[in-house]
């Protein structure tokens, strides 16, 4: 499953007209980043992109395949698990401009997932106060 450099070469190239477009590898594959936020994974050679609800529409309607896993260990081990990353369909892999345009989707759809995380995380819980016990 790792990724050879050819193939990170690749969806960089591919996806450099969305801006600056890095390659970080991980867990055997490798993530794409822009703007300092992961938008994208290169796993087995194939270039998968990260999706909300309408991305993720849009490309079940160009033919694309989520990226599956498998956990090795625990209580899901050998349970395939589809995630929320989706392959780059095959006409944007010939198309830097079309590709460009998925990759640019797939950035705001991580941002907008991330902001949305962010608010979660500030927000407090339901009965706390934030007041240390014992100190009320």
């Amino acid at each position: 499953m790792s990724e050879s450099a050819s193939d990170l070469a690749f969806a960089v190239e591919l996806l450099s007209g969305m801006g600056r477009v890095e390659a970080r590898r991980m867990f055997g594959g490798a993530g794409l980043y822009a703007e300092g936020l992961m938008f994208g994974l290169v796993d087995d050679g194939i270039i998968f992109l990260k999706v909300d609800a309408a991305l993720k529409e849009a490309l079940v309607a160009a033919g694309s395949r989520p990226w599956v896993y498998s956990q090795s260990k625990g209580p899901k081990a050998g349970v395939p698990q589809e995630t929320s990353y989706w392959s780059l369909p095959e006409a944007a892999l010939d198309d830097p401009d079309e590709a460009g345009d998925w990759g640019r989707r797939a950035l705001a759809a991580a941002q907008a997932i991330k902001a949305v995380k962010t608010v979660r995380a500030r927000k407090p819980r339901s009965g706390r106060t934030g007041v240390p016990a014992g100190k009320a």
